[in-house]
């Protein structure tokens, strides 16, 4: 289901897009200009003499421009070519304009004809000499000036609906006192500036516009630097004597008063009588539901005639309507560029640090006057709350494992192999197959299986943790980290730590498909980034044969083992209906596996491993041995009766 963090995330990957764009433009033009001037050097290192020299220099001159020319030409081609597949294939989500600056960076402080002017308290001595000149305001005065040569040029003169008495100043707005609903939206705020000891803050927002003053003490988020806030507060305010609009970042404490972290200050007044309309921004597309349904009580055409200044008989249509005003700045004379749906980038300052930035604060203002039709009810913004999934792995077998341990009576390489299995950021919750004991070809066999609850954000990719970060800690700290499977392979010691043997991750987003069989698993799978990648949140069910990874001596990468794995992920809701245990246990229990005769320790059973060594591991020594000493008795045989066979035969007998 898409909704506005929809919007938001697109929103953001379109502005990081623009901006490596962007970059790559500014560094061919760099390295454009470098050749120019690297053309420019040759040709004034010319020879100047002769007439064989000049040719050649044109020569090289001309060339790359026609070489440019036809990279020019292929790039377009390109460019104009995949255009078309990719709309069919990318799922449309309708997007906002985000701004990595203040809003009042983008439009000219909304001074296209009110501007301000602060008011200073004269200086009575020469300790006055010393104050700051911030120290010395004692108000604002708000308006414009205007000097232009009379008689004004006919072409302004002539223009409908012009009076000569207001010159250059035509339909400027009353500044009768007007009663405003003031809508703060509140996304979230980054890289926010240390307040507690343990080098974190636990903040939270305060907003104050005229005599309201809201502190959302009670939702502060615990320990974070990068808080989420997904609020919006509603306020009623009347301007001009309230629109100094103040958002502040606080630090909660427990004990004692609250830090101020930082602050952001927004002039609504100015904003308010811009012609640019900051009062509610422009979307891309016009919907009357979903997430992203038009917010203004004004449609696009209501709000396109009254920019025109004159009434529409016929109903437009909203979409043409919308259209236009996206262009409205194309428009001679009254056009100008209408701020746009978007999120502003504000900058938080805190008095006592002046000049030095305690964090940015991702935000916006909309403005609805109370005369008008009431707006609808606030976007919802709030942080996406993460849901339950459930993780089965089931560990079949294991083929291949180094053998790392020798065999006190045979010297036979083994290994006793168990599997262990986390998701990433649960160490702590790690769990193990049993062991397959003394296997003598790397082989394993388990059926044992692994259960993983985990909160899920699908749209971020990423998975929800929360815990305490210590036992002294008061709330506990969210944690957002990737969906990652880990499998390692150990060798079980009685005596001493086991060893390590090897360890796959598996992104749960992106990872290859595994091997039908342990044949086909290679090293590729997980060095190759070229593979078709597979996903468990859209597949929801795979098993197949993963290879064991570690490095060795050299530190290069190498197989250390297979093993054979099925991944099932069901939602809390599937869970509880098909309940499944731990290990082999009920319910839906997994067979008890059938190990080989392979599987057991040299002194509880010796029979079994005198067979197996006879029959498999020394068969053709023992048939070599035997062949060597049949030969052997041969020769002595013929060598003891020999010299009496000869004596007969030259005796005669």
């Amino acid at each position: 289901m898409l909704d506005w963090w929809s919007k938001y995330f697109a929103s953001i990957e379109t502005m990081k897009e623009q901006l490596r764009q962007q970059e790559a433009a500014a560094a061919e033009a760099e390295e454009k200009e470098e050749m120019d001037i690297a053309e420019e050097i040759k040709l004034d290192d010319s020879p100047m003499k002769g007439s064989k020299g000049q040719p050649k220099t044109k020569e090289k001159v001309k060339a790359p421009k026609e070489d440019k020319k036809k990279k020019q030409q292929q790039q377009q081609q390109q460019q104009q070519q995949p255009e078309v597949p990719e709309k069919k294939n990318k799922q449309k989500i309708d997007e906002m304009k985000i701004f990595n600056k203040e809003l009042e960076a983008e439009f000219d402080n909304f001074e296209d004809w009110l501007h301000t002017f602060n008011l200073f308290r004269g200086k009575i001595g020469d300790d006055d000499d010393s104050t700051a000149d911030d120290e010395r305001i004692v108000g604002r005065f708000k308006g414009s000036m205007c000097v232009y040569k009379v008689p004004l040029p006919d072409d302004i003169t002539k223009e409908a609906g012009y009076d000569p008495n207001f010159g250059m100043f035509q339909g400027i707005p009353s500044n009768d006192p007007i009663n405003v609903l003031v809508r703060v939206y509140v996304i979230r705020a980054t890289d926010l500036h240390p307040a507690d000891i343990n080098g974190k803050a636990d903040p939270y927002i305060a907003i104050k516009l005229g005599k309201t003053d809201i502190k959302d003490k009670e939702n502060y988020i615990s320990k974070q630097l990068n808080p989420i806030f997904g609020k919006s507060f509603d306020i009623e305010a009347t301007f001009p004597m309230e629109s100094m609009l103040t958002v502040a970042v606080y630090d909660w404490d427990l004990v004692g008063t609250d830090d101020l972290i930082g602050e952001t200050k927004i002039d609504l007044e100015n904003r308010y009588y811009s012609k640019h309309r900051a009062t509610c921004g422009i979307s891309q597309t016009y919907a009357i539901h979903g997430y992203n349904i038009w917010r203004d009580p004004m449609k696009p055409t209501q709000i396109l005639s009254k920019l025109c200044k004159e009434g529409k008989k016929k109903k437009t249509d909203e979409h043409l309507g919308l259209m236009v005003l996206h262009h409205w700045e194309d428009i001679p004379r009254v056009g100008c560029r209408l701020v746009p749906e978007h999120v502003e980038t504000r900058p938080l300052l805190n008095p006592d640090k002046p000049g030095i930035e305690q964090g940015r604060l991702e935000m916006w203002v909309d403005m609805f006057p109370m005369d008008m039709p009431a707006p609808g009810t606030a976007v919802d913004i709030s942080p996406r709350k993460p849901k339950k999934y459930e993780l089965r792995v089931i560990v079949w077998n294991t083929d291949e494992v180094v053998l790392e341990d020798d065999d006190y009576f045979t010297g036979e390489k083994s290994s006793d192999i168990f599997v262990r299995g986390w998701l990433k950021g649960q160490q702590e919750d790690k769990q193990d197959t049993d062991v397959h004991y003394h296997s003598l070809t790397g082989e394993g066999n388990f059926n044992w299986r692994y259960i993983f609850p985990f909160d899920y954000l699908m749209a971020e990719e990423k998975i929800v943790i929360s815990k305490k970060e210590s036992m002294f800690s008061w709330d506990e700290t969210e944690y957002k980290i990737p969906a990652r499977l880990t499998l390692q392979v150990w060798d079980a010691d009685h005596f001493s730590a086991d060893d390590f043997l090897g360890a796959i991750e598996l992104d749960l987003n992106r990872f290859p498909r595994g091997a039908k069989t342990a044949k086909q698993c290679t090293l590729e799978m997980v060095t190759e980034t070229d593979l078709p990648m597979f996903s468990i949140f859209k597949q929801k069910r795979v098993k197949g044969w993963w290879p064991f990874i570690a490095r060795n001596e050299d530190d290069e990468m190498e197989v250390t083992g297979k093993v054979e794995a099925e991944l099932h992920l069901l939602t809390a809701e599937e869970a509880e209906k098909s309940p499944a245990g731990l290990a082999r246990n009920e319910p839906d229990p997994l067979e008890k596996p059938n190990r080989p005769d392979t599987s057991f320790i040299w002194f509880l059973n010796p029979l079994k491993s005198i067979k197996y060594l006879i029959c498999t591991r020394y068969k053709w020594l023992i048939i070599k041995i035997v062949l060597a000493l049949l030969l052997i008795i041969m020769v002595g045989l013929f060598l003891y009766s020999m010299p009496g066979y000869m004596v007969k035969k030259l005796l005669g007998a």
